[in-house]
């Protein structure tokens, strides 16, 4: 198995256990009783020379734990106010050491959007997400039936959750446009092997229609990388390692933006 069927299927596992617990109908009528919203993540994304998701992440798959000391919250606020336009959190808890109520936290936290970055397989996951205080939620494309990836961007637009469908290959960049996704983010991350091609985003990024945002993902370390990002016509970055292990995160994000 690669660490993505092995995320997939311990993500399964996790939805299995909360739906005993709490039936997807009684998480549904709850989610759908929220205001609807006006998908702030995708106002948030368009309209700049570059908007930036910085993420917050406490380990990975490759790198084993990256952030010993993880205050969360207020990882998430010195983003905020070093000029994040969106938070990426992850909640997925047995690779990433992520947590549903990290987001909930900083979804409480911050003013700017929240994006649940996790390895959605079910729409119980959607409505979690809505509760959770999420503005946008990760569909994967690889872990994703073309017809269900449809159903989950459906779901989404009914709770006003913005879905950030993300591709890796332009097989998947066509799955994710035919299922009617209006945010396409080409991760530069193979999540089967979790190598790193910044190159990957730039060369996909022709398949990817005006009207369509695109989001470059992973492998952002440096203000040249972040340039060459916007030169190739993406809409975003999304940015986690980098600024996980910078000692400063509000300078390491001034530098990635090109401000002093």
């Amino acid at each position: 198995m690669t660490i993505l069927d092995r995320l997939s299927e311990h993500a399964r596992e996790r939805v299995e256990r909360s739906k005993a617990a709490r039936p997807l109908s009684d998480l549904r009528r709850e989610a759908e009783s929220l205001p609807k919203g006006d998908f702030p993540f995708e106002r948030a994304l368009s309209g700049r020379a570059l908007a930036f998701i910085c993420e917050c992440k406490k380990a990975s798959p490759s790198k084993g734990l990256i952030a010993p000391d993880y205050p969360f919250a207020d990882i998430a606020a010195d983003y905020e106010a070093a000029g994040a336009d969106a938070v990426s959190v992850l909640t997925e808890p047995k690779w990433f050491l992520g947590s549903d109520e990290h987001l909930r936290r900083i979804a409480e936290t911050v003013s700017i959007p929240c994006l649940r970055k996790d390895f959605t397989v079910d729409e119980y996951m959607l409505y979690e997400a809505k509760l959770l205080g999420a503005a946008a939620a990760l569909l994967i494309c690889s872990i994703t039936e073309s017809g269900r990836l449809a159903e989950y961007i459906r779901v989404c637009d009914s709770l006003g959750l913005s879905a950030l469908v993300e591709a890796h290959d332009a097989a998947e960049i066509e799955t994710a446009l035919r299922a009617g996704a209006r945010i396409v983010g080409v991760n530069n991350r193979d999540l089967k092997d979790f190598t790193v091609d910044t190159g990957n985003a730039r060369r996909l990024r022709s398949l990817v229609p005006e009207g369509v945002l695109f989001v470059s993902e992973s492998g952002i370390r440096t203000a040249q990388d972040a340039a060459e990002a916007r030169r190739a016509g993406a809409d975003a970055v999304l940015v986690g390692e980098a600024l996980m292990r910078s000692a400063d995160r509000r300078a390491k994000l001034a530098e990635l933006r090109g401000t002093p």
